[in-house]
């Protein structure tokens, strides 16, 4: 791995490590911090690179996961955060989980031309399909390309359910297609909220919007009917879990209608980076932090069990599940967000493919 100078933080990164990516032969090593090494240290800005696939839906049947569909209009993500549980799959595209995951994006301009083409297969079957299943498809550089967008139009032209997570406020820009996906029952938005705490959000999730920020966006979505819920993700004991009561409560002041959490796991890299971020972040805590993932993992900080990795298991765990259904029960009793409508799709049926 290579580390960040001095133990200095990379300002505005997440990471502040490149972990080694498993599938190249090669690695960095530090050995003279005097010379060339120092090229490792900078803090590079970000690059974004086209990428061309053939496919832009993703499938899944992972029993852990609400939904079997997904698209990832971007690969790797700007916001930074430490514990994402994608920063993995930038291995397969060369790079590694560390520091080249929020800056070496990756970019599929051709996803709305692509899902348009998915959604006229023979014989398709309209299923939810989630935005994003892996990175964030609201990251800043949508801003600017607008690819979540043009995927947004094409499930409002085709009445398709779509399901969406984030943690930006980039969101509040496509409010006029979401107000009309939301009129069909075609939509249904999850904010994510971590922490209250602007010191831990910032370190945590370094480009991200504040919490403040995000429970306005769950106030203007709900102003405009469009269905929201909250994810209290990911849940690291011994620094944010004494935090799901406050959170829930903000939330479903902001209007939230329903609200779920995952523990934290920290599989592959995902381990190093988050043991370097912690101990360089809070020293005095990090061992009983890491401590306290372990108890919930069965012994070990990760887990990849299916049914189990994104529940936890054990005491910790237990009274963590516990604290939110007491929590939940107390601020939102009657959670819920209106069924999807899947009798409204319709597909081309041979008609000429809009042009993007």
């Amino acid at each position: 791995m290579t580390y960040a100078k001095n133990n200095d933080f990379f300002k505005g990164r997440g990471a502040q490590v490149n972990t080694h990516n498993r599938f190249l032969k090669d690695r960095y090593v530090d050995e003279h911090i005097e010379g060339i090494d120092e090229l490792y240290y900078e803090n590079e800005r970000t690059i974004y690179q086209d990428t061309h696939p053939r496919k832009i839906v993703s499938t899944s049947d992972s029993p852990d996961l609400g939904f079997n569909q997904s698209i990832n209009p971007y690969q790797g993500c700007e916001h930074g955060c430490v514990y994402c549980y994608a920063r993995n799959s930038h291995e397969y595209w060369g790079f590694s989980a560390g520091l080249d995951f929020e800056r070496r994006i990756l970019i599929k301009r051709n996803a709305p031309e692509l899902l348009e083409k998915h959604l006229n297969k023979k014989n398709y079957v309209p299923e939810i399909i989630m935005l994003s299943g892996n990175t964030d498809c609201y990251q800043p550089i949508e801003r600017k390309l607008q690819i979540t967008r043009g995927l947004l139009k094409v499930l409002l032209r085709y009445r398709h359910p779509v399901s969406i997570i984030t943690k930006n406020s980039l969101i509040l820009r496509d409010t006029d297609l979401l107000k009309e996906l939301a009129a069909l029952n075609l939509v249904h938005v999850n904010i994510t909220i971590t922490s209250l705490k602007e010191e831990i959000r910032q370190q945590l999730e370094p480009r991200t919007v504040t919490a403040a920020g995000r429970l306005r966006v769950i106030q203007n979505l709900r102003k405009q009917n469009i269905p929201v819920s909250l994810m209290i993700a990911p849940v690291i004991p011994g620094l944010t879990s004494e935090e799901i009561p406050a959170i829930l409560s903000a939330a479903v002041d902001a209007g939230v209608q329903d609200a779920g959490f995952t523990m934290l796991r920290l599989n592959g890299a995902i381990g190093d980076i988050f043991k370097d971020w912690a101990y360089k972040t809070y020293p005095d805590r990090a061992d009983k932090i890491l401590n306290l993932v372990a108890a919930t993992h069965g012994g070990q900080i990760n887990d990849s069990q299916w049914g189990r990795r994104m529940r936890g298991e054990g005491n910790i765990a237990e009274s963590i599940h516990r604290l939110f259904k007491i929590s939940k029960r107390k601020f939102l009793p009657n959670a819920g967000l209106t069924p999807f409508d899947y009798s409204l799709f319709r597909p081309a049926k041979g008609k000429q493919l809009d042009l993007f």
